[in-house]
C-alpha cells in the first residue's frame, strides 16, 4: 500500500537527508560550472543517495538500503575533499 505524500511524516533523518542532499548537489553544480564537469557530475550522482524519495525508491524496487552512518561518513569526506583538495576549495579560499 502506497502512502500519500500528505500522510508522510517529517522526521529529523529526512530533514538531514534533504539538507545534505542539497549541499552535495550545490557542490556538484558549482564544480560543473567553475572547475570541471567530471567531478561535478560525480557529486550530482552522489547527492541522490541523500534524498529520501530516492532512498525509498531504492529500498522498494531493489531492497538495497544505504545506512545512515555510511551517508554521514560519505558526506564528511565529500565536504573535506571539496574544501581541502579540490580546485573549488581554492576558489572559496580566494574570496
Amino acid at each position: 500500500m502506497k502512502e500519500n505524500a500528505m500522510q508522510r511524516k517529517t522526521t529529523p533523518s529526512s530533514i538531514i537527508g534533504w539538507v545534505f542532499g542539497i549541499i552535495v548537489f550545490a557542490i556538484g553544480v558549482a564544480n560543473v560550472f567553475l572547475v570541471h564537469p567530471v567531478p561535478g557530475i560525480v557529486y550530482l550522482f552522489l547527492s541522490l543517495i541523500y534524498f529520501p524519495p530516492v532512498n525509498a525508491f531504492l529500498k522498494e524496487k531493489t531492497g538495497f538500503y544505504i545506512p545512515g552512518v555510511i551517508k554521514i561518513i560519505l558526506g564528511i569526506i565529500i565536504i573535506q575533499f571539496t574544501l581541502g583538495v579540490s580546485d573549488l576549495g581554492d576558489m572559496i579560499d580566494d574570496l
